[in-house]
């Protein structure tokens, strides 16, 4: 079996109006919304010193 990652499974809680952005923006750009959470936890900076506090 070829696993490119190990899985995790996490929930989390959503405004009603945080869901809703999140459906439209899976709506009007055709992607799964685990694509889009993936695509901007990748995009955190790695280096949490660099953070402005």
């Amino acid at each position: 079996m070829n696993k490119k990652w190990a899985v995790k499974r996490i929930t989390i809680n959503l405004t009603s109006s945080e869901m809703e952005k999140l459906e439209d923006y899976c709506s009007k750009t055709g992607r799964p919304a685990t694509d889009v959470i993936r695509e901007l936890i990748r995009s955190l900076p790695v280096d949490v010193a660099k953070i402005a506090v």
